[in-house]
């Protein structure tokens, strides 16, 4: 923008120094007033943007065994007849319980004929079966979508007669639980209906009529192992819906094991509240509360396709997304686990997977590396206090008496970086290795020392970066 009337360069060149000068007034203060008023500067800033974390762990205070919520995969509908096929061995590496399929009934052809007159054929299913089971993990039923073969009209629509219906969950049941001997499966009765099928929980297009006939065939399962039933897994955790589904199971005992939702955010704190709101709910239905679980069975930071899944931003969320959940959260499912094919043929096209397609190399994303080093962290968890805005940790102590922290620094906004002061207390005075390993790949490694029973370091974490690290003694 061009300036109306021109300024005497005289007058510029005057301005100009005095700023100068008031530069250097103020830096030359900064530098007298020493460490004290640095300090008070950096907390400015820091509340300006948030509060910083100042880590400080107790090496002697071990808290029990490491929860691991994160150990729970999704995957959704991507591509017909979907295998794990040769990711086997790198999704075993992240040790998952469990693996959650939707769309079962779509796309592995298990419900055939017409309705009234239906057959069963489990080919193609138990071959994903297999391959879960090959992982380490148990197979979580997404019971979806509306078998084409007994539908009224498109997969999201009411079937044509709802003992068909019912006959499909219970065959489904008797096939994992029974035929296939897998104990402790988990069958949630459909996926997202707030969203897929516009289901209510009221009205013409009722989700609870839809659970009323699941939970009928439950019932009927014969010959079966211990395994749960629950839904509704809708798009966010609603209230209403809550109520609804609560009230209905007990006025009608139906079989409800667990209740679950998603929940797609950048606010950290939103899963932790969602849990406790649940729990806070479940005490109006005291018929329940006592065995009722709460499951977060697909979880990201878009519902959306998002470039931030191809990139260190969805890893540094789902770092600290899942250091969030701890001692809140019991089973969360990141979704998901492979990319569908991009239909204009791109590789990285910010699809959720935590590896690209098969057909793009089925390489492994920044979200899989870092679930691997959050995974890596040692079974005896340390106290650790001092977390802050953006930067979220944990630590624990290995078998070797080594001690570890992850630490991920998630700024939904991308322009935080920060200084992190890490303390260790209850230390035993001597010399230490303190190993960095970033998930950009960076490494540093440093030797320092104490004669006290403490011991202080500082970590350098960049924009929406995880790193591990490790204090070992000399």
């Amino acid at each position: 923008m061009q300036q109306k009337y021109p300024i005497n360069p005289r007058l510029k060149k005057r301005r100009k120094t005095i700023l100068s000068f008031l530069v250097l007034l103020v830096v030359v203060k900064v530098v007298l007033a020493g460490t004290w008023q640095i300090k008070v500067v950096r907390q400015f800033f820091g509340q300006a943007g948030g509060t910083e974390a100042n880590l400080i762990i107790d090496v002697t205070a071990i808290l029990g065994p490491m929860p691991r919520p994160w150990r729970n995969l999704a995957q959704g509908g991507e591509d017909h007849n979907w295998r794990i096929g040769n990711l086997t061995g790198r999704i075993a590496a992240l040790k998952p319980e469990y693996i959650r399929l939707d769309h079962i009934y779509d796309f592995y052809d298990i419900v055939q004929g017409s309705p009234g007159q239906i057959t069963f054929n489990w080919t193609k299913f138990d071959l994903v079966i297999d391959d879960i089971l090959k992982t380490g993990a148990k197979p979580y039923i997404s019971l979806s979508y509306m078998p084409p073969a007994i539908s009224s009209g498109d997969i999201l629509a009411y079937p044509s007669n709802w003992a068909d219906w019912q006959l499909v969950v219970q065959k489904t049941i008797e096939h994992i639980s029974g035929t296939r001997g897998i104990r402790d499966v988990y069958y949630e009765v459909w996926n997202e209906p707030d969203l897929f099928g516009s289901f209510k929980y009221y009205g013409d297009k009722n989700y609870l009529t839809l659970y009323a006939y699941a939970s009928a065939g439950a019932q009927n399962a014969r010959g079966v192992l211990p395994f749960k039933l629950g839904g509704p897994a809708n798009t966010a955790l609603y209230k209403n819906w809550f109520n609804a589904f609560c009230q209905a199971c007990v006025n009608n005992q139906w079989r409800c094991d667990f209740f679950s939702w998603h929940r797609y955010t950048t606010n950290l704190d939103q899963y932790a509240q969602d849990m406790q709101s649940a729990k806070e709910w479940i005490k109006a239905y005291p018929q329940l509360e006592p065995t009722m679980e709460f499951q977060i069975t697909e979880w990201g930071h878009n519902s959306d396709n998002n470039a931030g899944y191809d990139s260190q931003y969805g890893a540094a969320h789902t770092v600290a997304a899942a250091i969030a959940m701890m001692n809140n959260v019991q089973r969360a499912f990141a979704f998901e686990i492979q990319d569908g094919k991009d239909p204009t043929g791109k590789n990285y096209w910010g699809r959720w997977g935590l590896f690209t397609h098969n057909d793009f190399g089925a390489n492994s994303k920044p979200r899989y590396r870092a679930l691997k080093m959050l995974d890596s962290i040692a079974d005896q968890r340390l106290q650790l206090t001092g977390s802050g805005s953006f930067v979220k940790a944990l630590a624990a102590k290995n078998d070797q008496s080594e001690i570890e922290i992850i630490i991920a620094n998630f700024d939904p906004k991308s322009s935080h970086s920060e200084l992190v002061p890490i303390t260790f207390i209850n230390i035993e005075p001597g010399s230490y290795t303190l190993n960095e390993e970033f998930l950009g790949g960076s490494r540093k490694s440093q030797q320092i020392a104490t004669s006290a029973a403490a011991l202080r370091s500082e970590i350098f974490m960049p924009i929406n970066e995880v790193a591990k690290v490790t204090l070992i003694k000399n």
